[in-house]
């Protein structure tokens, strides 16, 4: 029998099985040669799906340094307040101390306890600059001082 006679002989059963074994044979060999078919679009959803959980990890790692950042600002800043607390109580209490127990406590603002007054004043300016009254802006006292 030659191939045309077997053509012929093959039943619609066997012409479908003989077509998904070509198509089956055909698939194999592109596939083989680097083809593939993704009729779905399956690979690209999930290059998608891949990329926004690491934008999403880049994003939340982001968010993650700027807090500890922050908290490291927030340490030192505090560090900070507290040692120019520590500074301003160190430097007033013998100043409350000796203006309390002074002899002229209780009389009108003398020189001496101006005297006093301005060089706490000049210490507590030296420890915290940006206080209001420390800075350099023009004073209407004659001495350049705050006035009491």
């Amino acid at each position: 029998m030659s191939t045309a006679g077997l053509l012929r002989s093959l039943t619609p059963v066997g012409w479908l099985v003989g077509i998904c074994m070509g198509l089956a044979g055909v698939a194999i060999l592109l596939g083989g040669l680097g083809f593939r078919w993704d009729p779905f679009d399956l690979a690209r959803r999930r290059a998608d799906r891949a990329e926004a959980a690491a934008d999403l990890a880049r994003s939340e790692a982001a968010a993650r340094a700027a807090e500890a950042e922050g908290q490291a600002g927030q340490v030192v800043r505090l560090d900070a307040a507290h040692t120019i607390i520590r500074r301003t109580e160190a430097a007033t209490t013998p100043i409350l101390l000796e203006a309390r127990t002074a002899h002229d406590a209780d009389l009108p603002l003398s020189p001496d306890r101006l005297d006093r007054l301005r060089a706490h004043d000049d210490e507590l300016c030296r420890i915290a600059s940006d206080l209001g009254g420390c800075a350099a802006a023009p004073d209407p006292a004659r001495d350049r001082r705050p006035a009491l």
